[in-house]
């Protein structure tokens, strides 16, 4: 079974085409032939705007994990020879500060579903039971339904398609190194630990899940490689949006100067 089949999907698949045909016919006396990769970009941006709450939580969340980290180490430290007891502790502390390891993954989630649409919408000949017109849209030639990895393959690059999909990828990769470099914060290590005799679960390595989330804008580049050009604009945009926004809310909520205490704290810590 197709899952662009599947009834919630598919009611999903149809909006985003209306969305996207809407805009296209309204950005085109502005971009021309352009205007269906234009319509892309900005349905990203209203899509990235209508989730900034959720960014504000990943950033709370963000900060309370920095916050958290001095007493992490201290109950790593006193508990170093009971590692089941210490991640114990460590579970209470993030239940009594209503924190979430997971919290970094919430605008992916949140997205997968317009991403997923996006995508849907350029691979299928027929949309709601008539000919999907957007198809016959193109960004400098190059159709909006074309995957670098698909033109590699049918040999049909061109030396604009290589430059345009080069262009995109070098933008997520950079985009990418700055989210890494600017924005992941130093976590504290929790030591595996034997499985344990209760039904207790174990505290997640929270330093491997910052480390995970970190390497996904590189992912992206990758994937914008395999995925529709029409795709790859989207993933562009919002790996863009996502340091912009990440490093206006860190401004505002004083992330730098909260992460301080913290960082000292690791540096006075004994090796």
């Amino acid at each position: 079974m197709n899952i662009y089949e599947f009834p919630p999907i598919e009611l999903l698949v149809n909006a985003a085409y209306w969305v996207v045909t809407w805009l296209s016919t309204l950005l085109e006396p502005l971009a021309g032939s352009a205007s269906a990769a234009l319509a892309i970009v900005v349905l990203t941006l209203v899509v990235r705007a209508v989730l900034i709450p959720v960014g504000l939580s990943q950033v709370r969340a963000g900060i309370t994990r920095r916050r958290l980290a001095p007493k992490i180490s201290e109950l790593q430290t006193r508990h170093k020879k009971n590692p089941e007891l210490m991640q114990q502790k460590i579970m209470e502390l993030y239940k009594e500060e209503k924190a979430s390891p997971m919290a970094g993954c919430l605008p992916v989630l949140a997205q997968m579903p317009v991403l997923m649409a996006v995508y849907g919408i350029f691979i299928q000949s027929t949309i709601g039971g008539h000919a999907n017109e957007l198809l016959n849209h193109s960004l400098l030639g190059i159709p909006l339904n074309a995957g670098f990895v698909g033109l590699l393959g049918g040999g049909d690059l061109t030396v604009v398609s290589i430059a345009v999909f080069a262009v995109i990828v070098v933008i997520i990769t950079v985009v990418a190194a700055l989210s890494r470099h600017l924005l992941t914060p130093d976590m504290p290590q929790t030591p595996p630990v034997q499985a344990s005799t209760t039904d207790r679960p174990a505290m997640p390595d929270l330093s491997g899940v910052t480390r995970m989330l970190s390497f996904m804008p590189f992912m992206t580049a990758v994937i914008a490689l395999f995925v529709p050009l029409a795709a790859t604009l989207y993933l562009m945009t919002t790996t863009a949006w996502t340091l912009a926004e990440r490093l206006v809310l860190n401004r505002a909520f004083k992330v730098d100067e909260q992460d301080g205490p913290s960082r000292r704290f690791r540096a006075a810590r004994p090796p």
